[in-house]
């Protein structure tokens, strides 16, 4: 897919293949293929030395062994330059401690931003775009979030995400609402008159809405 930032690209659905890129990061170059045959949780940040930004980031540090354990890698983007980067997670560290040890892309042309849509395609700089992107190892976008520039994220809720997409696709079953690793789950609803009729819904269940049995 072509990145120039002249060109206005079609918005990202789900279950679509993720635009392919390579850009420098604090931690060397990177190319989206490069996370095949892992997840990946890619997310956009407006801005460096910002409050919100800063507060994710070390959120998003602390939780990293968590994603790990998942196969999931993290990595963020900005249109700031490379430079700006590692002046903010040198501060962060000598701040307050905590080691940004996940890449963040430089993206000051805004190419990778308006591929994904992260920005307006009319936008003059990144400033209202907080998106993330789950990107499973085939290098299909699974989900996709957005917040305001001043609305943190929930680091808990995008590793909840990550592990019901992964347990959706082992057990070829859907997670209820607020679901937690190790809840039940729930049957896919028939799809077919036949399907529907044959289904035996227990107590508390209609042929639609079945419990997985253990």
């Amino acid at each position: 897919m072509d990145l120039s930032p002249s060109i206005s690209h079609p918005p990202l659905r789900i279950n679509e293949p993720a635009p392919g890129f390579k850009a420098r990061t604090t931690m060397g170059e990177v190319a989206l293929g490069d996370y095949r045959g892992r997840w990946l949780l890619l997310f956009s940040h407006p801005a460096d030395f910002t409050p919100v930004c800063t507060s994710e980031f070390i959120a998003f540090a602390q939780a990293k062994p968590r994603f790990d354990a998942l196969g999931c890698d993290l990595l963020a983007l900005s249109v700031d330059g490379l430079f700006s980067h590692l002046a903010w997670i040198h501060d962060i560290h000598a701040r307050f401690g905590v080691k940004i040890d996940f890449p963040i892309v430089e993206d000051p042309s805004m190419a990778i931003a308006r591929g994904y849509g992260m920005v307006d395609a009319a936008a003059a700089d990144s400033s209202t775009a907080r998106a993330t992107y789950v990107i499973d190892p085939e290098g299909i976008v699974r989900a996709m979030s957005w917040y305001p520039a001043n609305i943190g994220r929930s680091i808990e809720e995008l590793l909840r995400l990550v592990a019901a997409l992964q347990t959706g696709d082992r057990e070829r079953a859907s997670t209820p609402e607020g679901w937690q690793p190790g809840e039940r789950l729930l049957e896919p609803a028939p799809a077919d008159a036949a399907a529907a009729l044959a289904c035996a819904p227990g107590e508390g269940e209609s042929w639609y809405f079945r419990w997985r049995k253990p």
